[in-house]
């Protein structure tokens, strides 16, 4: 009832993170319903996937009434119309409701969105809120965000930045609501109920990430990497040792960039040097745009030309035209190399291994919000979990991150490649001598360096 009254008291951004089934949604369905009233526009509710929005939301039936979720929400008499295809409705208001997914929010046509909710905002690309924040800035929307954790990523960034604008009614309505609900403050689940989970965990997992995920789940801990992530242990381990932090560019050394080339768009691009024998992530690009052409001048602009570490599938043509992409690098002016070809696995480790060494810049200039998504993205890298077989699957996740981990892998496997070679030995000037225990005497020099440095001697002396 508190982020409710604050929401109808005019606040407009909430991030609200709640324990597991404590009516996150429920809530926001309702918000959509009382904004389809109050101000007809465009309402949206985003989950990470369009896949997962369908059958979380738009499908979704409560097992305790028998009816689904939407209406409940939405009563019958309000409803003009539907698209099943869309999962899309028109109130009689002339308000439009959508349920969609933030991996394709960028493609959804139609009037701007007033209202927006971010479900499980924790697992969303947070490249979805930078891209939506001026659209309901303009228009004076309302976004609320709502979430369990998952791990320290973007979501517990986005907590500590909004807990220093708090809104206040009086004196700050343009601040952020927060909140944090555990299990032991709703009482929605009961201790026996938690404990039931925490074995099903235990089975699943095993008791050591059974109880990270109960403290995750109904006692919103941030401790932790994200269940099935690839990296994230070394990744938390890189802020702890504080490898993660403000990284400047050397331009005594070379900038280069690891790709993943792969659909026509999202295809993120790490910008790093090599110095002193160690990767410094100096930068991150991910392109709005599917013309490869713009993302060559971007990298041009900020004066990044040293190595392009490409896959292998930069051979083929280049999405359409003739040309195979690693052609099209060349032609703009660009140094392609291809990344050794290696099974996932080992570019998996890699990734992992350069982790542990490598330093990331991030901070609040824009190059540092730039590697921060990225970092984000590396945190949220995972594999995929069969639920039939309950188990892991090798292969990732098909989701907002799974080509910033592919990239990076890229990275990984080329990096050492970069590196300046080593200066050569200093060529002795002049020899010296030394007498060995046994009477011998010896020198510094071979025989032909002796003989050099003579000719050198008599040639000073004229």
């Amino acid at each position: 009832m508190e982020a409710w009254r604050a929401w109808e008291a005019g606040c407009k951004r909430q991030l609200l993170i709640w324990h597991r089934r404590a009516g996150k949604d429920e809530i926001d369905l309702q918000k959509h319903a009382v904004s389809a009233v109050k101000r007809p526009g465009t309402y949206w509710h985003m989950l990470p996937e369009a896949a997962q929005a369908r059958k979380a939301i738009w499908n979704a039936v409560n097992p305790h009434t028998g009816k689904r979720r939407l209406f409940e929400a939405f009563p019958s008499e309000l409803i003009a119309n539907m698209n099943d295809n869309e999962m899309f409705i028109r109130f009689k208001t002339e308000a439009t409701f959508q349920v969609v997914g933030s991996d394709n929010f960028n493609s959804l046509v139609g009037s701007p969105p007033v209202g927006i909710t971010f479900s499980e905002w924790a697992l969303a690309n947070p490249s979805a809120w930078a891209y939506l924040s001026p659209i309901l800035e303009e228009n004076g929307g309302w976004a609320s965000f709502i979430t369990t954790p998952r791990g320290n990523n973007h979501a517990k960034g986005m907590l500590d930045e909004a807990k220093k604008d708090q809104w206040d009614r009086s004196s700050n309505p343009d601040g952020w609501f927060t909140q944090v609900l555990r299990a032991d403050q709703t009482h929605a689940i009961d201790q026996a109920g938690i404990e039931k989970q925490r074995r099903i965990y235990a089975a699943l997992y095993g008791k050591a990430i059974a109880d990270l995920l109960i403290e995750q789940e109904y006692f919103c801990s941030f401790a932790g990497a994200m269940v099935g992530s690839y990296w994230g242990a070394e990744v938390a381990a890189a802020e702890v040792d504080g490898r993660i932090g403000i990284v400047p560019i050397d331009w005594l050394y070379p900038v280069h960039t690891a790709w993943d080339l792969g659909k026509p768009a999202n295809n993120p691009i790490w910008c790093f040097q090599v110095i002193k024998g160690k990767p410094r992530i100096v930068d991150f690009y991910r392109p709005e745009s599917d013309d490869l052409e713009d993302w060559c001048k971007w990298l041009d602009d900020m004066g990044y030309h040293g190595n392009d570490y490409v896959p292998h599938d930069t051979m083929t043509a280049n999405w359409g035209a003739k040309r195979t992409r690693y052609e099209t690098l060349k032609e703009l002016k660009r140094h392609p190399k291809m990344v050794e070809r290696v099974s996932v696995a080992d570019g998996l480790n890699a990734g992992r291994q350069t982790i542990k060494v490598a330093e990331f810049h991030s901070g609040e200039d824009e190059r540092g919000k730039r590697v921060q998504l990225g970092i984000d993205g590396l945190k949220s890298y995972r594999r995929e979990w069969d639920d039939d077989r309950k188990c892991f699957l090798d292969n990732p996740v098909k989701d907002w991150a799974e080509h910033i981990g592919s990239a990076f892998r890229y990275l990984g496997l080329s990096w050492k490649d970069a590196a300046p070679p080593a200066p050569p030995p200093k060529r002795p000037q002049e020899s010296t001598y030394a007498v060995g225990q046994d009477g011998t005497i010896r020198s510094q020099m071979t025989v032909k360096e002796a003989v050099e440095a003579m000719a050198r001697r008599k040639k000073r002396n004229g």
